[in-house]
């Protein structure tokens, strides 16, 4: 049995994870941790949750929790990481794995250091519709991959807009804007698609004004493998223009779904136009939860650890770079 601790138990753990923990066989969620400890109490009771901590250092240490979940604002999560990994305990981060590609190197030198692994929550690596479309592209489903088109766009909120922004805007707690929670889903899928990027030209915006963080980028990608992509991210369009597509042409053929919205993903061939289910499940981190215990009990691996994050951190600064002064 894989006793579980979260620090931070905010709204991502509400749905997306917390409960998968105790969900999945040979797993428990056993304690939680947030410096509001009312909030901590709050959460612990809703949810079954035996222990609770206002303070990390206590969850870390305490010899009932084998494994550490870190569900904070990126800003923290090498701090976290690495005081958990010198205990001894394995550590699954939210992604992304760190504000910078420089962090997430430091926790992986920490993970080599104290010989003790790090998972990272890029998901979709484990998700039945993700997985499919992985299976039709090396299956040559629609023949050689040429390239990929991405378009996610999305309205500011009416917070941002109030001038009450989130953290995810705030480059030291996120490492950027919206860009780094939700473009680096993708960029992660993209590496477990093609492999690691070899070259990136982008340009980087802000048109809105709310924020201080990039609020448009445009970034081609070519991996390794020869495939070359092109992204472009929006988050201050009007509500009618929202988008979340991606389009893999092949030589044969071409796939298209979300990443976000879950809409049927959509083959073109030879064979004709079909549609498949993008499954959603009620936890989304749920299978990839899976993979991670079995990976502990020494029955299998996961397709998500600090080494594959750290490589889509890598292209996130390198997408950014010249915008934040990080070249």
């Amino acid at each position: 049995m894989i006793n579980w601790g979260i620090i931070g138990c905010g709204n991502v753990t509400e749905v997306k994870s917390g409960p998968a923990f105790s969900k999945v066989p040979n797993s428990r969620l056993l304690a939680v941790m947030r410096r509001n400890k009312a909030l901590a109490e709050d959460y612990a009771k809703r949810h079954n949750v035996p222990k609770v901590y206002s303070d990390a250092t206590r969850l870390i240490n305490d010899n009932e929790i084998d494994a550490v979940y870190i569900a904070t604002p990126p800003g923290s999560h090498a701090g976290y990481a690495i005081e958990t990994l010198k205990a001894g305990k394995p550590v699954y981060i939210e992604k992304p794995m760190a504000v910078n590609y420089e962090e997430c190197v430091k926790i992986n030198e920490a993970s080599e250091k104290y010989g003790v692994p790090v998972f990272v929550a890029y998901y979709r690596r484990a998700l039945p519709g993700f997985l499919k479309v992985k299976e039709m592209i090396e299956n040559g489903k629609i023949g050689k991959v040429l390239f990929f088109q991405l378009q996610l766009f999305k309205p500011a909120s009416k917070e941002e807009k109030a001038g009450r922004l989130p953290w995810r805007v705030d480059p030291e707690l996120s490492g950027g804007g919206h860009f780094f929670d939700l473009a680096s889903h993708q960029l992660d899928y993209f590496d477990y698609l093609f492999g690691p990027v070899q070259k990136v030209n982008s340009m980087v915006k802000n048109y809105g004004d709310l924020y201080k963080a990039e609020d448009f980028l445009t970034a081609e990608l070519e991996y390794t493998g020869g495939v070359t992509g092109i992204g472009t991210w929006s988050f201050t369009v009007s509500r009618d223009s929202y988008r979340d597509i991606i389009e893999i042409i092949g030589d044969k053929g071409s796939i298209r779904f979300s990443t976000f919205s879950f809409e049927n993903i959509v083959v073109t061939s030879s064979e004709g136009i079909t549609e498949m289910i993008n499954e959603r499940p009620e936890h989304v981190q749920y299978y990839l939860i899976e993979r991670i215990v079995r990976a502990l009990e020494g029955k299998g691996d996961s397709p998500s650890t600090g080494v594959t994050a750290a490589r889509t951190s890598k292209v996130m600064d390198e997408i950014v770079g010249e915008y934040y002064g990080r070249v």
